[in-house]
């Protein structure tokens, strides 16, 4: 649980910063004893910074209106019928062909 206080954590709030409060609020106290404070707040930026990039794409793949919103290149059958090559899905995953 976090050690702030609700006015440090209104005003994180109102700057903007909810996600960085919520982190420092699931914060384990035993996981985190004997953190010094930097690491702390490092691990709560990371976690917020996470949750911030998650919500961003997810709203980019929302408004780009793809037919396969889930579609995710680990999940494509490769069925022997399908004459699809591992190797070549792998690269192109790679998004290496566009340079």
């Amino acid at each position: 649980m976090s050690r702030l206080d609700s006015e440090t954590k209104r005003k994180l709030r109102e700057m903007g910063v909810s996600s960085l409060v919520d982190a420092l609020d699931l914060q384990d106290d035993t996981l985190t004893l004997g953190m010094v404070f930097e690491e702390r707040i490092k691990l709560a930026v990371d976690d917020a910074h996470a949750a911030f990039t998650h919500s961003k794409v997810e709203g980019l793949i929302r408004r780009a209106g793809l037919r396969y919103p889930n579609a995710d290149l680990r999940r494509v059958d490769m069925l022997e019928q399908r004459g699809l090559d591992r190797g070549v899905i792998a690269q192109l995953g790679t998004c290496q062909f566009i340079t």
